[in-house]
């Protein structure tokens, strides 16, 4: 009988992860009081420093996993930052700094926040919230299995 070795993160396994995020030593986010989340390994769901920190990592491992800014959410791009005026937008919606915002074009829709306003124009950043912050993940893998045909496709 041979005995085979726990199975390790790797490519095409449905990957169960407990996980607390901590930007600037602020917890923003931890499954501690729901489920863990799911993704399959080396398809690109979820951000390319942690999906790369976490290869080889055995079912019940936990450890701490800092993931700087250029391999989470980008650097924040001065590209992603637009003027616009105040009169473009409808008079229900509320044009405060600070604002998060869905504006539709094309087809797409895009995430903007307000970060400035003046008395004709508002600064929208496209950017996402955690552009240019780096990450600290503290994880657990609670779950690890071939992802199957069904899983594969989604």
């Amino acid at each position: 009988m041979s005995k085979t070795s726990p199975p390790k993160v790797a490519d095409d396994l449905l990957v169960s992860l407990d996980y607390v995020l901590i930007v600037e030593g602020e917890v923003l986010e931890s499954t501690s009081d729901s489920k863990p989340i799911q993704f399959i390994q080396g398809e690109g769901q979820i951000i390319p420093g942690l999906e790369d920190a976490l290869y080889g990592m055995s079912l019940g491992e936990a450890k701490t996993i800092s993931v700087p800014a250029a391999e989470a959410y980008g650097e924040i791009d001065p590209a992603s930052i637009h003027k616009a005026n105040k009169d473009e937008f409808a008079l229900d919606i509320p044009l405060n700094v600070g604002t998060f915002l869905d504006l539709s074009e094309g087809g797409d829709t895009l995430s903007a926040q307000i970060i400035a306003k003046d008395e004709n124009t508002i600064t929208l950043d496209f950017n996402h919230p955690l552009a240019g912050q780096d990450l600290v993940f503290e994880v657990t893998v609670v779950g690890l299995h071939p992802a199957t045909e069904g899983e594969l496709r989604k």
